[in-house]
């Protein structure tokens, strides 16, 4: 008890005089760590700011920069669009081109088949495989091979149109892709430390995804570009092709029409010379048929008018034999009686043999005269198909150029 209520320790004033100077040094040197933690705050908050603004700066040329490449390849894609779609319905027109062409092919080669199949309805020696024929083959084949050329030009140039038609497909979602990040980076540009709707944003900050380089980015819209130019160049070229295969295959076509034309028509004329000239000749047979016959007529005549003189003869001959006895004599009279029907027989005979002959010579003229017409109406009928049916039908063959 005597313990607890002892008095605390005293100290001496030497210790009261330093515990006041520690304070003192104390407070001092606080108030010195302070100044300078001030101080190298306000450095820090000077330098931060202007870092910060710097680099907001900076980010915002960045993105004006961005926005200006973005703007120069919308432009650069936009020009290549609009020519590949131009390109693509200039070539669609010579598509149209090319099926008009292939349909006007048609007509011509049904014609040629038509009168390569009536010619065939020629007959006899008339059947025959002349220059016409070559002609209507070669025409035939002439357009057949114009409709192949025609037809895998036509599918080429479908091809290309689907081609064409990807490349402004792949042009669009560029562009579209390209107007989606310019709007973002519009939007990004506008953006102030006071907007209202800036707002910290989870995540934000990654360098891992979907991400591509600068240089991909070009290379991308570079390639295409590229792609565009490309098709665009092979385009062009195939509707140079399909000016020249549509010039050349009309001019083909026209020469070789010309050609059976010509053909068809120096053919109608020699065949008209031909039936001419059987035609003098069947006039020139009748004719001789015609004097035959009154030669035939003027024998038999003859023939029947010698039977008189033979009966007179034969009948004085016949009586003579009847004299008697001496009186029979082989005198000059029955000498030149017998003489008489010798004579009268043998011409008799030599009118028969030429009767004959003749009547030979008319059975041969009738032949030919038979012969003859049979021959005029093979040229009739010939001249009937070449001029009348085929030359009639090919009139009304045009050939278009398209």
């Amino acid at each position: 008890m005597a313990r607890l209520l002892q008095a605390p320790p005293k100290f001496l004033p030497t210790e009261w005089d330093i515990a006041n100077k520690m304070q003192c040094a104390s407070t001092e040197s606080q108030k010195s760590r302070s100044e300078r933690t001030i101080a190298e705050s306000r450095r820090l908050l000077d330098e931060i700011e202007k870092s910060t603004q710097k680099t907001q700066s900076d980010v915002n040329k960045k993105i004006e920069q961005r926005q200006e490449e973005i703007k120069f390849w919308r432009q650069e894609l936009d020009n290549k669009l609009e020519q590949i779609v131009h390109e693509t319905e200039v070539l669609l027109t010579f598509k149209t081109r090319l099926e008009k062409s292939l349909e006007s092919c048609k007509e011509p080669l049904v014609i040629a088949q038509k009168c390569l199949l009536n010619r065939q309805r020629r007959a006899g020696i008339d059947l025959v495989h002349d220059e016409v024929e070559q002609e209507l083959v070669k025409e035939a084949e002439v357009l057949q091979g114009v409709i192949a050329l025609l037809g895998r030009t036509l599918e080429q140039t479908n091809e290309q149109i689907r081609l064409n038609r990807s490349t402004k497909y792949n042009l669009e979602m560029d562009l579209k892709d390209k107007f989606t990040a310019l709007m973002i980076d519009d939007y990004c540009a506008s953006l102030t430390n006071n907007t209202p709707d800036i707002r910290y944003a989870d995540n934000a900050v990654k360098t891992e995804g979907n991400f591509v380089s600068p240089e991909d980015w070009i290379d991308f819209s570079n390639i295409n570009v590229e792609k565009a130019d490309k098709q665009r160049n092979n385009s062009l070229a195939l509707r140079a092709l399909i000016d020249s295969i549509l010039s050349q295959t009309v001019n083909d076509m026209r020469k070789q029409c010309e050609m059976v034309n010509v053909a068809f028509r120096n053919r109608v004329m020699e065949v008209k010379d031909a039936k001419h000239k059987l035609e003098t000749l069947l006039a020139m047979v009748m004719n001789e048929t015609a004097s035959q016959e009154k030669n035939i007529a003027a024998l038999r005549k003859a023939i029947a008018d010698k039977e008189g003189p033979v009966k007179v003869a034969q009948t004085r001959l016949e009586a003579r034999n009847h004299r008697p006895n001496v009186e029979l004599c082989y005198d000059t009279v029955q000498y030149r009686l017998i003489s008489e029907v010798q004579e009268i027989t043998k011409n008799i005979q030599r009118l028969k043999d030429t009767l004959a002959q003749a009547e030979t010579e008319l059975k041969g003229l009738r032949r030919r005269q038979l012969s003859l017409e049979e021959e005029i109406q093979l040229k009739e009928n010939t001249l009937y198909i070449d001029e009348v049916l085929c030359m009639q039908m090919r009139e009304s063959l045009y050939i278009n150029s398209f």
